[in-house]
């Protein structure tokens, strides 16, 4: 089972006791700081979770098969 952004709303309520309309706006406001961050060309590091950075995705080129000649 993955680890979803409701369930994520769900444990912080559960464990801090807010509506889940501000447990959601918590989570909300994490994903859109980690988001303009990364947009910026900045990292994220949060200790003892993991880092958050921007690849760059190379262009994969596809090769087109070359009718045969006889």
């Amino acid at each position: 089972m993955s680890l979803t952004k409701a369930r994520i709303v769900e444990s912080i309520q559960n464990q801090t006791g807010f509506s889940k309309n501000k447990s959601l706006e918590i989570v909300e406001n994490l994903l859109e700081i980690i988001k303009s961050t990364l947009a910026s060309g900045e990292d994220v590091l949060i200790s003892n979770f993991g880092k958050f950075c921007v690849r760059e995705k190379r262009n994969a080129e596809v090769g087109i098969p070359q009718p045969v000649t006889p």
